[in-house]
C-alpha cells in the first residue's frame, strides 16, 4: 500500500523530515518570459516568511537599472503609463516590475520621511 500525502504513515514520516506532500515536491514553474534579471534562492526557506507565492523569484535589479529608476523617482514619484512603457523597454524589465518598484519606493520614501520627524 502506497503512503499518500497526509496519511497516518506519511504524517509520521513528515514529522521526522522524511516525506513531502506532492505539491511541495514539485519544482516551481518559471514565470513567463524567462528569468531576465531574476535570481531564485537555493533553499525555499530562504525565500521569506511563508506568505510568498511559490514559483515567483525575487527580481534582482542591476546597478544601472536602479540608478535610472532612482533618477526618475527623484523627478516624479508617480509614473504614467507612457513613461512606464518607455522605462520597461529601456531597462529590459516588465511594466509590472516598474510599477511594483515605484510602489515599493514610495513606501520606503514614506517610512524615511516619517522616521525623520
Amino acid at each position: 500500500m502506497e503512503k499518500g500525502p497526509f496519511s497516518v504513515e506519511w504524517l509520521a514520516q513528515s514529522s521526522r523530515g522524511g516525506a513531502q506532500p506532492i505539491a511541495a515536491a514539485r519544482r516551481p514553474r518559471s514565470p513567463p518570459g524567462g528569468t531576465c534579471g531574476q535570481e531564485s534562492p537555493a533553499d525555499p526557506a530562504e525565500a521569506g516568511g511563508g506568505g510568498a507565492v511559490p514559483g515567483r523569484a525575487r527580481t534582482k535589479f542591476s546597478a544601472a537599472q536602479l540608478q535610472e529608476l532612482e533618477r526618475i523617482f527623484r523627478e516624479q514619484r508617480y509614473i504614467g503609463a507612457s513613461e512606464k512603457r518607455r522605462l520597461a523597454a529601456v531597462l529590459n524589465l516588465s511594466q509590472s516590475q516598474i510599477k511594483t518598484w515605484f510602489q515599493n519606493r514610495r513606501m520606503k520614501f514614506k517610512r524615511q520621511t516619517q522616521d525623520a520627524k
